[in-house]
């Protein structure tokens, strides 16, 4: 019962992250090219994305490796210019702004640091995707274990590396910004524009569009996984966990709708992205509190693997479980009743198919 619901949850989270990527794809292109509609953009990355991954897992892992190069010379030459510009012209702000605030939003306030560990939660999901993948590669679950921990640890000193620099070279506030909804989603290539020249916002705009698509494109194959591992388990209709070639082509198709319709519809708005990021997060955060639980469960209360410590087995599942549900109290009320609803459909699910066990 937990077990199928927090993978119930985490399945909003999983048919949802590529949504919000496919909208940050969309974003850059309508940046580049503003003459058509992100949405367009936006439905073109995952109809292109959807068809590699109907191709297969080593198609869309040898592409995924070519659109990570260049992200990687693209955002060497972002690092490059814009220290070139910092120690020619200037930040645009204190160079510890970044971390402490530019004080245009007011006094600290706890709503707003739970609001910034709502963004960050979202930066950092995806990464225990790598191990929807573990019956498709060899050297067992060690190896994907490393495969995650490598992955966070890059993302992490790349993500911190471009967004304390662009932080820095943004000519709006935070009280700008958050006074113009419209604006946040290509500030960074606004800053990227005015502080460097054309050229790089193009660049970047190009690279951040293939980019996100391809970072969907893993995102969705997981999601697709995550559907055939439920429908091989009987938790959902056995259709979902056909496979042809190795390939579950059925279950990608369902995930790819869904997260069309979510990313379309995203787009379409100019608050979509707020929107979206707080769906995802209720649904992850929603299972990371169960896992949490889970972790108490076992080793404090079950106490099945071996001596208790109550630091690491208790102390520390119970303070990011309360961290966590601060974080979905303090999330956007649509995303709230959209967690709601999906955990309510999820316990129908479980009582149907438990009466259906029982009457056979």
């Amino acid at each position: 019962g937990p077990g199928f619901i927090a993978g119930w949850m985490a399945m909003l989270d999983y048919l949802l992250i590529p949504a919000v990527a496919y909208l940050f794809s969309g974003i850059a292109m309508e940046a580049l090219v503003p003459s058509v509609s992100r949405w367009v953009w936006t439905a073109i990355a995952v109809l292109v994305t959807t068809a590699l991954n109907l191709w297969g897992v080593r198609a869309a892992a040898r592409v995924g490796f070519l659109v990570l190069a260049m992200e990687i010379v693209v955002l060497l030459v972002f690092v490059v210019s814009a220290i070139v510009v910092l120690a020619t012209d200037g930040a645009q702000r204190d160079w510890l702004s970044p971390l402490s605030g530019d004080g245009t939003q007011g006094a600290f306030a706890l709503g707003a640091v739970v609001g910034a560990v709502s963004v960050a939660v979202l930066s950092y999901l995806g990464f225990d995707a790598i191990a929807s993948f573990a019956e498709e590669v060899t050297g067992g679950s060690a190896k994907v274990a490393r495969a995650v921990l490598c992955c966070l640890a890059l993302a992490g000193v790349l993500f911190i590396a471009q967004t304390y620099l662009v932080a820095l070279l943004e000519p709006m506030s935070s009280a700008q910004l958050a006074a113009e909804p419209a604006k946040q989603g290509s500030a960074f290539y606004d800053a990227v524009d005015s502080a460097v020249g054309d050229w790089l916002h193009d660049l970047v705009a190009v690279s951040k569009a293939i980019g996100a698509a391809f970072a969907a494109l893993a995102g969705q194959a997981a999601a697709g996984r995550l559907l055939f591992a439920m429908a091989r388990d009987r938790r959902l209709p056995g259709a979902l966990s056909r496979t042809d070639s190795g390939t579950p082509r059925l279950a990608l198709l369902c995930a790819a709708v869904v997260t069309m319709v979510a990313a379309v519809w995203a787009a379409r708005r100019d608050d979509g992205m707020d929107h979206l990021v707080s769906v995802v997060n209720v649904g992850a955060l929603t299972a990371f509190v169960l896992l949490h639980a889970s972790v108490v469960g076992w080793f404090a209360v079950q106490r099945r693997g071996g001596p208790v410590s109550w630091w690491r087995h208790l102390l520390v599942p119970v303070l990011g479980a309360a961290v966590t549900i601060a974080v979905i109290v303090e999330a956007a009320g649509s995303a709230q009743v959209v967690g709601l609803v999906w955990f309510v459909v999820g316990l129908a699910v479980l009582v149907a198919q438990r009466a259906r066990r029982g009457e056979s």
